[in-house]
This record gives structure tokens, C-alpha cells and sequence, in this order.
């Protein structure tokens, strides 16, 4: 069943969508504008790449693949091979318990995976265009906390539902953001725009940020999603995120992380959507990454993740049963 649209979704917000404009003059693309004059983003969009975020220690010295190694990695015989190379800190699935070397399996049969079947059109090896490596630059501390986390999953001790993570508990989508990264599955989002506020809804988790972009201050109270508040550069539409009310569903993150966001839109088919990365206590310094929105024509689906999430409530009872069984005498 689809998802009713937007405008039914945030009610008040009355959409006003502006007819796309031709090439402007000398050559030069022209955005098309909406009543009020700036530019117009909206739309339903997908952002399924199967270029990963950090780039895979096996192209470490490959920033740009060749048109010939591009479509070698985007035949359908490598597709889920390349699944591999999503996490270059583990090299395998992170999904994968236990790892496949001792003979595991992914949690999802390939039916489930919306990854899509192409990497970006300049063929980089990495969502991530800076730092130069195309990885995350995790401080030492970061290293380790994740390490602590890994390791008390692995062992299955899940003493606490708020111990998990905002993912299982369906608070946050693995790939809404804020920022938004290709992953798995619901990479799909619907853009509304109105004098003074622009609304990104996703299909993952039906999450909509409202986004005032008015020139009101950022609020005080902490956010799972953090505080977003938006303004016009140009053409660019920027986005300063932060006061998160704890970690986001980005690795390495915290409650200090800060997020800013780019949108610009490129031609008729593609917003152009860049993010910068922030946190001293997570990172050892900013970094960013760059993907494409491309549009497509359909509605999104209601992604209803805490209406099915038998997953958390297994989990914890999991847990208590082997708390049981290493009671025993």
C-alpha cells in the first residue's frame, strides 16, 4: 500500500510547486523558482549508490575508477560481492553475526536489498571526497568506544533497551540522517517546500524535518534527530544541524556531532547534496561527502518500523534467556 503524500502528512503546510524553467541564457542551467522566488527542490528523489561511504582499503589508491573498472563493479555478479566492501573497518557485512568466516549470513535475502545497481557518474571509489583517503577520521577514543560496543554485542549482553542502538529501537533510519547515506534499503525521500520552511521527508523510518528556513535562531532542546535550521546561499540551500540529544545513527557520532548540509540543485533530474562532518570528540577533524538526488516518479511507501519491531523485544529477551542458562549449575 503507498504512503499518502506529503501534503496529507504535514497537514498546515500548504505546497506551492513552481512549472520547471528551460536552459537560462549564454548556456547557463536556470533552477526553476518557486512563488517566493528561490529555488525549487521538490520532488521524490532516490539516493541508491552502490559507491560506499568510506572507500575499501582494496581501491585505497583508486579515487576515481576507470569507466572499465566502474562497470566491472556494477555487473550483477559483483553486486553482492561489492556488499563487502560497504564497511572497510570489518571487511564483511556488518550485518553478518557471526561473521561469515565462521558461517553466518546477512540478515536479508537479496529481495530486500535497495541499494541500487550503479556508482556515482564520476565513478568515485567513496562517497567521501575529503579527507583525501576517502575515510572517516575516527579519533583514538572513537576507535575504542566503538570497539567496547562491538564487543558487548558480539557477547550478547544487552542488559538495557536504551543501551541499543537508536536503529534497532526504529528512532532513527540507518541512511535518513541528518546527513543522509546510501545504505541498505528506503534511500528515497520527498522534498516540500513553503515560504520560509523546506520539509525532507523519508521513506525510512517516515521521518519529515521540518526545516525552518526564516532566519529564526537554533532552538535549545536537544533533538534525536538535532536541530535543523536552513538558509538560502545562491542557489544552494544550506543546512546547520545540531544539538542532537545523543548519537546518530552516523558511525562515530555523539551528542556534540554537527551537520551541514548543501542542496543544489543541477539540472531538472539531480540535487547535487553535499555534508561536512563535525565533532572533536569523534573525529580528528571535519570531513565530507557528496552524492547525488536523482528524481524519480513515484511515492514513497510508510516505512512502519516500530509497528513490527519484534526485533529489540528479542533481543533483550535473548539476552535474559542465556543470563538463565549461565546461572545453571
Amino acid at each position: 500500500m503507498r504512503a499518502p503524500s506529503l501534503v496529507a502528512a504535514v497537514g498546515a503546510l500548504a505546497v506551492t510547486i513552481a512549472v520547471p524553467t528551460a536552459a537560462g541564457q549564454a548556456g547557463k542551467w536556470t533552477p526553476p523558482r518557486t512563488p517566493d522566488g528561490k529555488p525549487d527542490l521538490q520532488g521524490t528523489f532516490t539516493f541508491a549508490t552502490i559507491t560506499p561511504l568510506q572507500r575499501p582499503e582494496a581501491l585505497a589508491d583508486k579515487e576515481i575508477l576507470t569507466p572499465e573498472e566502474a562497470a566491472a563493479f556494477e555487473t550483477s555478479e559483483n553486486i553482492r560481492l561489492n556488499r563487502d566492501l560497504y564497511d572497510p573497518e570489518k571487511g564483511q557485512p556488518s550485518a553478518g553475526y557471526p561473521p561469515r568466516s565462521q558461517g553466518g549470513v546477512l540478515s536479508y535475502n537479496d529481495f530486500w536489498y535497495e541499494r541500487g545497481d550503479k556508482l556515482t557518474r564520476d565513478r568515485r571509489s567513496s562517497l567521501i571526497i575529503d579527507p583525501p583517503d576517502g575515510r572517516i577520521p575516527f579519533t583514538a577514543e572513537s576507535r575504542a568506544r566503538a570497539a567496547e560496543r562491538a564487543a558487548r554485542n558480539n557477547a550478547g549482553i544487552f542488559d538495557d533497551p536504551e543501551a541499543l542502538s537508536l536503529v534497532d529501537r526504529c528512532i532513527l533510519g540507518f541512511n535518513a540522517g541528518p546527513p543522509m547515506i546510501s545504505g541498505t534499503y528506503n534511500n528515497n525521500l520527498q522534498i516540500v517546500q513553503t515560504p520560509g520552511y523546506v520539509v525532507i521527508f523519508n521513506e525510512m523510518v517516515h521521518n519529515a524535518r521540518i526545516i525552518p528556513t526564516d532566519g529564526r535562531p537554533h532552538g535549545s532542546v536537544p533533538r534525536w534527530t538535532g536541530d535543523s535550521i536552513g538558509r538560502w546561499e545562491g542557489d544552494t540551500l544550506v543546512i546547520e544541524t545540531f544539538n542532537f540529544k545523543r548519537e546518530t545513527s552516523l558511525q562515530g557520532s555523539t551528542a556534540q556531532t554537527k551537520v551541514v548540509e548543501r542542496l543544489t540543485r543541477v539540472d531538472l533530474d539531480t540535487i547535487e547534496y553535499k555534508f561536512t562532518v563535525s565533532d572533536p570528540t569523534a573525529y580528528t577533524r571535519p570531513w565530507a561527502a557528496v552524492m547525488p538526488l536523482r528524481a524519480m516518479n513515484d511515492l514513497l511507501f510508510e516505512y512502519a518500523c516500530h509497528e513490527a519491531n519484534y526485533g529489540m523485544e528479542g533481543i533483550l529477551r535473548g539476552a535474559r534467556f542465556r543470563d538463565k542458562q549461565a546461572a545453571k549449575p
